[in-house]
Formats: structure tokens, sequence, C-alpha cells
């Protein structure tokens, strides 16, 4: 059974492309990190929830990787 983040990783997912391809649809857009993500709450696009467990998850990264 194969292992999709051991794939990612490695350069053996397609994942790791569309994650690069999103990555730099988001730095060619420019603007306020901030302001986008208040505009997806305020829209709707994203929930207060989605948007704390996402926080979260990124505290969680940050002490793993020791950022």
């Amino acid at each position: 059974m194969s292992n999709p983040l051991f794939n990612v990783m490695n350069g053996g997912g397609n994942m790791r492309d569309q994650f690069i391809q999103k990555l730099q649809q988001l730095k060619a857009t420019g603007g306020d990190p901030e302001q986008r993500i208040q505009q997806m709450l305020n829209s709707g696009k994203i929930s207060q929830a989605d948007y704390n467990r996402a926080v979260q998850k990124a505290q969680e990264l940050r002490k793993m990787f020791g950022i």
C-alpha cells in the first residue's frame, strides 16, 4: 500500500504538483493574506471552525519543524 505523504515528499505524487501550482497561483494574486482570509470568512467560503482547524494544524507543523 502506497503512503501518500511519502509519495508527496519524494516527488512521486500528483498532489505535490497540485500543491505547488496552488501556491504559485496564490503568490501571483498578491494582496494581503489576512484580508483574503477575512473575505473568505465573511463570504462563507470557509467557516470559523475550518479556519480554527487550519490554524491549529499550522501551529502543530511549526512545532514539528521547530519554526
